[in-house]
């Protein structure tokens, strides 16, 4: 093979570029640009690429670039797919500089109403996802990725974790299927990666060989923080299963449901009034709850039913879900505004801490709010509902 090509070209492509890469005997590096931006930043572009070459070792090529205002991290992905699609046996990696703005930590119990999830092979997405306010952000490795372009992925979502300013966004990836997916986490496990999702979980045993995979690379970079996992249960075993999975791992920190896979499993269609997976959602809470982690609902794949959506989120809210998976980012503000609590959840929340407060400097052993005695579940229940207020505010 002495040609490949990366990248996507197309009237309608933008925030991308597609490169053409020749192996040549002679003649050094030729290169041809071809740029919307090229009188602002062509020589940035092509100082890259001539960069990145001598960085591979690279001194013969014929090199065709149409750049249709990719960034700098996705120009540098796009050409080291290229060099490592004509030169498999090329190892060493081309990391962009890594963004301060994406130094941050996060938490086992952090709020996780909201995640979007963006395909890791469409860098068009990654800017400006984060000014949409996602609790988190899922870069996508899986099923949203084809077959041909998994290679592509890595490195477009390895150069975003680094590159890309998220805005305070939980940092997610979903892998691929085990085993393929633990060749993944080298891709992101060093760039500040929060939470990994496993998709297609079915025991403790496919977290398990993440932990451990993920424990090698944290000791091989020497990395420091935590990094958390969300198992997706997304067949008819790991429903059965699932308490099992959510306690396989203490970097366990949420146990999400997919119901596309989960319904075409049990040989039925999924609707949204939801009868065929209330069990499959009902096990999955119970399972995240006894584990002490966070359960979190499917996507709503309906991006014009903003109504349906916001009746999804109170009958997820009404089971114990925590979360919900969106697909689009006009769905998030809805996401956000039904899990919410209403004012008189919040009112009543108040009164029963206040009375518990009361209680106990009197030296009570019981509580009660008018005839009504309060159990400590009770309260328990009240002050979740003014932790996820003052979160909320946050």
């Amino acid at each position: 093979m002495n040609k490949v090509t990366a990248g996507k070209r197309d009237a309608k492509v933008r925030s991308d570029c597609y490169i053409e890469l020749e192996r040549k005997n002679s003649g050094g590096i030729k290169l041809d640009l071809k740029s919307k931006v090229s009188v602002m930043y062509g020589n940035d572009i092509k100082n890259t690429i001539h960069e990145m070459c001598r960085f591979f070792g690279l001194k013969h090529a014929g090199i065709y670039i149409e750049d249709s205002g990719a960034l700098p991290s996705t120009i540098m992905a796009r050409f080291e797919l290229a060099v490592k699609r004509l030169f498999p046996e090329i190892e060493k990696e081309y990391l962009p500089d890594f963004n301060p703005a994406n130094d941050y930590k996060t938490k086992k119990n952090r709020l996780r109403r909201s995640r979007l999830y963006l395909p890791g092979n469409e860098p068009k997405f990654f800017p400006n996802a984060g000014l949409h306010k996602p609790d988190g952000i899922i870069l996508d490795l899986e099923d949203s990725v084809s077959p041909l372009e998994k290679d592509a992925a890595r490195l477009l979502v390895r150069n975003s974790l680094r590159a890309i300013d998220f805005y305070g966004a939980e940092r997610m990836v979903r892998i691929n299927q085990l085993p393929r997916g633990l060749d993944d986490l080298q891709y992101v496990v060093p760039h500040n990666v929060h939470v990994i999702l496993i998709p297609k979980c079915e025991s403790a045993d496919d977290v398990k060989l993440v932990e451990n995979k993920v424990n090698e690379i944290k000791k091989q970079f020497n990395i420091k923080r935590n990094i958390y996992f969300m198992p997706i249960i997304e067949s008819a075993l790991g429903v059965i299963k699932a308490y099992e999975i959510a306690t396989a791992s203490k970097n366990n920190c949420a146990l999400a449901i997919g119901l596309e896979d989960y319904t075409a499993d049990i040989g039925t269609q999924r609707t949204n009034e939801g009868k065929e997976s209330f069990f499959a959602r009902s096990m999955l809470v119970n399972a995240a709850k006894a584990a002490g982690i966070q359960p979190i609902d499917t996507v709503f794949s309906d991006v014009t039913d903003m109504e349906g959506l916001r009746k999804s989120v109170i009958e997820a809210k009404a089971l114990g879900f925590e979360g919900k998976g969106c697909i689009h980012p006009r769905q998030i503000k809805v996401v956000h505004e039904a899990f919410a609590p209403a004012e008189e959840e919040i009112e009543k929340a108040k009164k029963i801490i206040d009375a518990f407060k009361e209680a106990k400097k009197k030296g009570l052993g019981v509580v009660s709010l008018g005839s009504k005695m309060i159990d400590p579940p009770v309260v328990k229940r009240a002050e979740r509902v003014m932790e996820l207020v003052k979160s909320m505010k946050n």
